[in-house]
């Protein structure tokens, strides 16, 4: 009897806490277990409902993973280390009398100062940099104190400069500057930050002797000599006003035609003949051949230099002209001719003939 009151009390205090029984418990878990296993039998038996004529969610787009790759640039230039004599290349964000800022791809933007543009005296900033310019400058120091990357392009031209000098050199590269300053044996222009030299011969076709007329002219020159170890660089205007000078007289020459006659002025005399200016730079060989009808050894036998000739233009070939002396002296000869036999044969027609004398006789 006190056993059954201590089972119970038992059940009484279980149900207290549990809110019920334990057989109890035991009961309703083993229902709730029933309950699922309906529910999933249910489940499986129950026919596919029919969606026909309903409109499917649309699909949410699948984005690629993201790895590593797609931040290989960031990840690059967060760690990147830089020192100072480091070469870097960016984009001009700001420019103005003091200085450029550029944008290098990196933590810190970087600053080259006006001082450090170029080593050319008369450097313009403003005329020269602009927004948007790509520059190579090297790192002087990792922080200006303002959170900037120091850089300088002068530093850079010295170490880079050279070589693009050698590839202009290999290449026949035109560059067009203007003369900064004179010396007596020629002229002063610098390409990419380096201090070039014009000989006053090679300044102009012919040797310069007073070059004063070509401070702050604007030329078109050549490198033709590069010498990094011995600071030199070599210049010339030579070469490209030759080239131009030929161009203008073939443009001439083809203006001229065959047949013509000019008058010209002997400039020299060879054995093998003279030649001659006939006007607007243009020469034409006269061959000793066709100076006169009769045989002469040599060409001073009938000219001299500096006198002037009538010619006939023979021929105009590869920007060569060929002159004659003697066809023209045939040629004229023969219309003298012509003329004088159309003069007769006028002259004839003019006056009375037999047959009009015997017309006018009577016989009686």
């Amino acid at each position: 009897m006190a056993e059954e009151r201590k089972r119970d009390l038992e059940e009484l205090i279980a149900e207290e806490i549990y809110g019920r029984a334990p057989k109890q418990m035991e009961e309703a878990l083993g229902e709730a277990e029933e309950v699922k296993e309906e529910a999933a039998e249910n489940a499986a038996e129950a026919p596919e409902e029919n969606t026909e004529g309903q409109e499917e969610a649309p699909a949410e787009p699948e984005l690629p993973p993201e790895t590593m790759e797609d931040y290989k640039d960031e990840l690059e230039a967060s760690f990147r280390q830089i020192h100072a004599g480091d070469v870097m290349e960016g984009t001009v964000v700001f420019v103005d009398e003091t200085g450029a800022v550029l944008d290098l791809d990196f933590y810190a933007p970087g600053r080259i100062p006006v001082e450090e543009m170029s080593a050319d005296p008369h450097f313009s900033i403003l005329e020269s940099v602009h927004v948007g310019d790509r520059l190579t400058a090297t790192v002087t120091k990792r922080d200006d104190g303002a959170g900037n990357i120091l850089l300088s392009r002068k530093e850079a031209d010295d170490v880079l400069s050279w070589d693009k000098l050698e590839k202009m050199k290999e290449e026949g590269t035109v560059v067009t500057g203007k003369i900064t300053e004179l010396v007596k044996a020629g002229a002063i222009l610098y390409v990419e930050g380096i201090r070039g030299f014009i000989p006053n011969s090679r300044l102009s076709l012919h040797y310069v002797e007073d070059n004063s007329g070509y401070l702050n002219q604007e030329v078109s020159v050549q490198v033709i000599e590069v010498d990094k170890e011995a600071d030199k660089l070599i210049l010339s205007a030579r070469e490209l006003l030759a080239a131009q000078a030929v161009k203008e007289k073939n443009e001439r020459i083809s203006r001229i035609t065959a047949g013509n006659i000019v008058e010209g002025t002997v400039e020299t005399l060879k054995d093998y003949g003279a030649f001659v200016d006939i006007g607007d730079g243009i020469t034409g060989l006269l061959h000793v051949s066709q100076i006169s009808d009769k045989r002469i050894k040599h060409p001073k036998v009938v000219l001299s230099e500096g006198q002037k000739v009538r010619v006939l233009i023979t021929k105009v070939e590869n920007g060569k002209i060929s002159l004659s002396m003697k066809a023209l002296d045939n040629a004229l000869n023969r219309e003298t001719a012509d003329e004088e036999e159309q003069e007769y044969s006028d002259h004839g027609a003019a006056t009375t003939s037999l047959a009009d004398l015997l017309k006018n006789i009577r016989f009686s």
